[in-house]
């Protein structure tokens, strides 16, 4: 225990030597080898800190400030590290489907309460479209604020390829043909609520459709909790051993957690540059400032209100938020959160049920986002858009976005299919792809502190939330 202690002592000493030489390079600009002299010293402070700590909360963050220090000071070496943090994502997402599958059916078939279910899919929708109508707002009411559209010359946007993929499938843009416009919108709902059912197990799995894996799930246990005792047991034991194992599974791979988590954080600034932040800066600080006024404004009151202790959520979602932000992929997040929810207090049939659920419906984070750089794309273009047709424009998008957050680039491929349907210029959505990843790290964390404010509500409406175990709660 001394030697750990001393570690820390020493990390902190040397972070605090680093910071001082920081400061006084704000005033004064040393040479560009000192700086990364300076850097490495850092880095070995940040290191022993870590060492000192043994908390692998402590390490993500660690390896997410080392993650800048090596993008910024070796951006060839960054860049080359990217397939660590795509292997750390693809191992997640191994977990996912089983997970899902195993906890919900087990959470439906444990208990048997058929009426239950129907409750929590009411409520939990009615808190989802609520808070995602909140942030639609939030998002026009800041673009409108700053105006970063405003002023651009278009000459000067990087004219990068964009995503082919549109979330209307060839089949269905064949009957649209032969449907009038004004009843597009009744095909598209038809067509989204078709989407949702699973055609094949294995494939709604190999493409991770997860609201198609919830819908199976929620059906096979339904059908499972009304046989017999007898019948159902083994199965539902099974169940419970097989969530159990991956919640292990879990636990076992965040150990690789540091890595991956500061070999994304490491690629996205040697392959974007420190100073992408100059570029679109109004757009992504509008964005920064609106995600933070949603979760102070909207998510601090709803969790004040239902009394969550706000310390201990604040340290049950530390470690899934920091994976979210830095791989900017919720998937990444899912395990934990939902092991995270599990120990708070949120009972599992809840947290197997709203979560998943929410990854679809509850996308806080993202609907703010299209709001905001809808209008973004209008005020490039000189469009003068009344209030009436920016809340039209930003409904529009929270709804076709709702089941697509599996597919890659899901949030711009909505934006372009949105805004060619508004007569929106496309092309200069182009210019917002040079910073969708930054931006991305600050949607994706608000989805995911957003799901998991949404579970521990629901689980408080349902009179089944664990108040000792949010009490207690103490991470690993």
């Amino acid at each position: 225990m001394g030697t750990f202690r001393f570690f820390r002592w020493i990390g902190v000493a040397v972070i605090f030597v680093s910071g001082i030489f920081y400061a006084i390079n704000f005033f004064y600009s040393f040479s560009e080898e000192i700086r990364i002299v300076n850097n490495i010293f850092l880095a070995f402070g940040l290191l022993f800190f870590a060492l000192g700590k043994r908390n692998l909360t402590t390490w993500i963050f660690v390896c997410i400030i080392l993650g800048v220090i090596v993008g910024g000071d070796y951006p060839s070496v960054a860049v080359s590290l990217r397939p660590l943090s795509q292997g750390f994502i693809k191992l997640v997402k191994t977990i996912v489907a089983p997970l899902l599958f195993a906890s919900l059916v087990y959470g439906i078939a444990g208990h048997s309460d058929l009426k239950q279910v129907g409750r929590l899919a009411w409520k939990s929708l009615v808190y989802f479209y609520s808070a995602t109508t909140i942030a639609l707002i939030i998002g026009l009411i800041a673009i409108n604020i700053t105006k970063a559209g405003v002023g651009i010359d278009a000459s000067k946007i990087p004219h990068q390829e964009l995503p082919k993929i549109s979330p209307t499938k060839t089949s269905d843009m064949e009957s649209l043909e032969r449907i009038p416009e004004n009843f597009h919108w009744i095909y598209k709902t038809s067509a989204f609520f078709r989407d949702i059912f699973p055609e094949n197990l294995v494939k709604s799995v190999y493409e991770n459709q997860i609201l198609q894996i919830v819908i199976f799930a929620i059906i096979f246990g339904v059908g499972l909790a009304q046989l017999p005792e007898k019948r159902k047991k083994p199965l539902v034991d099974f169940m419970d051993s097989l969530a159990e194992t991956m919640y292990r599974f879990t636990h076992i791979i965040m150990y690789f957690a540091p890595i991956g988590v500061g070999a994304a954080m490491a690629y996205t600034v040697g392959h974007m540059g420190m100073g992408i932040l100059k570029y679109l800066f109004m757009l992504l600080f509008t964005l920064y400032v609106a995600l933070v006024a949603f979760v102070l404004l909207v998510l601090l009151p709803i969790a004040l209100y239902n009394r969550v202790p706000i310390k201990n959520f604040l340290r049950a979602i530390k470690e899934p938020v920091s994976i979210a932000f830095a791989t900017t992929s919720s998937d990444a997040a899912l395990p934990i959160v939902m092991r995270n929810m599990e120990k708070f207090g949120v009972p599992r049939k809840i947290v197997s049920f709203v979560i998943p659920t929410g990854y679809s419906f509850n996308l806080d984070g993202t609907t703010l986002y299209l709001s905001l750089a809808s209008i973004f794309v209008a005020q490039a273009a000189g469009m003068q858009l009344s209030v009436a047709q920016q809340f039209f424009i930003g409904l529009t998008l929270m709804i076709t976005s709702k089941g697509v957050a599996a597919i890659p680039r899901a949030s711009l491929i909505v934006l372009i299919a949105t805004a060619d349907q508004f007569g929106l210029p496309v092309f200069i959505i182009a210019a917002i792809l040079g910073i969708d990843e930054l931006m991305d790290m600050g949607r994706t964390t608000v989805n995911v502190i957003g799901n998991c404010l949404a579970s521990v509500v629901v689980s408080k409406w349902e009179n089944e939330f664990d108040e000792q175990k949010a009490l207690s709660f103490r991470e690993e």
